[in-house]
Order: structure tokens, then sequence, then C-alpha cells
């Protein structure tokens, strides 16, 4: 398909970055609205075919000019935690609904969507039954769609082994919920690249994706490695079942929102794919200790040392 120019909403955030370095090394001339567009000035502003505007994306009118001369529109933007009630509906289902209606107004027929592994009207959490009306809504419609459904998202800016490699630089123990809980980490490079390379493969339309890494772990797992490779390995104290759905309750008065009882609702279901990444993309999933080790706390000396012997094999 003729790819001159691709509107990215969302493309300021941690996967939309990625995704639009990508369309720009492509010379693709890429459109992201912003909030704030200061927010974005020093990694998308500067690139020479990327246009960043600062735009309500949720006015429909807004979008439609947002979306005008647009050959594909990506749709990334999502939230982990409600602010205010019917947040998850409003950023989730209303918002991915708008901007279809802008793509057919304007005849935009391919739109790529983010979803999440595990989405379902019928999930246990409000976020995944949000996730998964989008997706059914995305179904309905008669674009050209793609949708793709990571499992947690690491990487350089991630806000997942990040903010354990931060926690555990100041608290002497962990007091960890739902300890068990599993996840297939995918980094965050594959995932644009996914994206990326659907735009021109006609063989992705009308299908979903599941996107993870190749070894699943735990969250006691993850949040261990990620001391260790920092250089603040601390004790980890397990939570019980109804101690931590008391500790997401507890936490969700903090002004920042680290875990709510939608959190720990979500993490009930194993974030888990049921088959290797998908051949389409032709991309090799990266392991999480050959990437995480490089942008956890500085590029501490021991991690340099794990991540060498990592790739050695030893």
């Amino acid at each position: 398909m003729k790819l001159e120019k691709v509107c990215v909403i969302g493309g300021g955030g941690f996967v939309g970055r990625h995704i639009v370095h990508l369309l720009a090394a492509e010379e693709i001339q890429v459109r992201v609205p912003t909030r704030r567009r200061e927010r974005v000035k020093d990694e998308l502003i500067l690139l020479p075919t990327v246009d960043v505007v600062e735009a309500d994306v949720h006015d429909p009118a807004t979008l439609e000019r947002l979306i005008a001369g647009s050959d594909a529109v990506i749709n990334l933007v999502g939230i982990l935690h409600e602010a205010r009630r019917g947040d998850f509906q409003r950023v989730h289902v209303e918002l991915p609904a708008r901007i279809m209606e802008a793509c057919r107004l304007n005849g935009v027929r391919r739109y790529l969507h983010m979803s999440a592994l595990n989405a379902d009207p019928a999930g246990p959490s409000a976020y995944l039954r949000s996730k998964g009306e989008a997706e059914k809504r995305v179904r309905g419609s008669d674009l050209e769609w793609t949708i793709f459904r990571p499992s947690v998202i690491f990487g350089r800016g991630d806000t997942f082994l990040s903010l354990f490699a931060r926690l555990q630089r100041f608290v002497p123990v962990v007091f960890l919920a739902c300890p068990d809980a599993r996840f297939q980490p995918v980094w965050v490079e594959d995932v644009a690249r996914a994206f990326v390379r659907s735009l021109r493969e006609r063989r992705t339309i009308g299908q979903a994706y599941d996107l993870c890494g190749p070894k699943v772990y735990t969250l006691r797992e993850l949040v261990a490695y990620a001391g260790r490779v920092s250089g603040h390995p601390r004790p980890i104290v397990g939570l019980p079942d109804r101690l931590s759905y008391l500790q997401a309750a507890l936490m969700e008065w903090l002004p920042v929102k680290l875990l709510t009882r939608d959190n720990y609702h979500s993490m009930q279901v194993p974030s888990v794919c049921r088959c290797d990444f998908p051949e389409v993309f032709g991309i090799r999933p990266a392991a999480l200790e050959a990437i995480a080790p490089e942008y956890l706390d500085g590029w501490h000396p021991r991690a340099r040392y794990m991540v060498f012997r990592y790739r050695a094999r030893r």
C-alpha cells in the first residue's frame, strides 16, 4: 500500500516514541498529536519528517483534522489506572470509536490498534474489559484493521522494571502483592517493529496478534531480577491473596497510583502467550536478560557483567 503519511495517536508515549522513530527512519511523514508539546520536544520534534501537534484527541472535530490526508492511523492511547471512574471507558472504548469514525470520514482505510493480552469484555478487571470492548468494536468496523495484544512491555523509559529497580533503592524490604502472577515481558523495540512492518504487510489485515518475549517469569522473579541488576537487591516478602488485595486497596489512596484493586484483578490472569512471536513479522524477540541490564540504574557495573555473561551463554 501507499505509505507516505501516518498519524500516530499516542505517539508521544513509551511505545509510540519507538514507532515514530522507526517510521521517520523510513522517511515517512508522521503526525503526532500530544497534550503537551514540550514533553516530547527532545525526542520527536527534531526528527525531520515528524510533525508534533498540540491537540485534544478526544474532540471529534480535532481528530478529523489530524487524520485528514493520512494513509494509515495507529492508535496507542491507553492508561493503567483510572484517575476518575469511567476513564477506562472514555480512553479505551470511546476514543477508538471516535478515531475509527474520523478514519471513515476521511477515507482512511488502514488502522492499527494497541490492545492488551487477555483483553476480554467479560474479563476480571475494568482495564481488561474496556480493552476487550474496544477490540470488539474494531473487529466490527469496515476498516483494514490489525490488533496487537502485548504482555507487559519493557525497555528504556518503561514503568515496569525501572519502577522496581528504583523502589529497591529506597526500601529495605519489598512487600509484594500477587508474587506468583505470571508475565512474559516483550521488548518495546520488538513491539514497535511489529507495528511498522504490519503497515505494508497485507496478510496482517483483519488479524489480532499476541506479542510476548521468549520467557515466562513470576512477578517475584522480575522484582528480584530488577534489584540484582540495578545493584540494590532487597528481601522480597510475597503477600498472600487477602493481604495482596488489602495492599492494593490501600495504595489506591496514594497520590501516585502504583497498584490498585483493578490491577490486582488483572493479575489473576497470567499475562503469557499460547504461541511464539508471530512469524509474519520476521522478528526473533529479544530476551529480557539481553536488554534490561543496559538501562536499569544507569548501566551498573554488575549489570555489564551480567549482560556480557548472558550474551556469551555462560
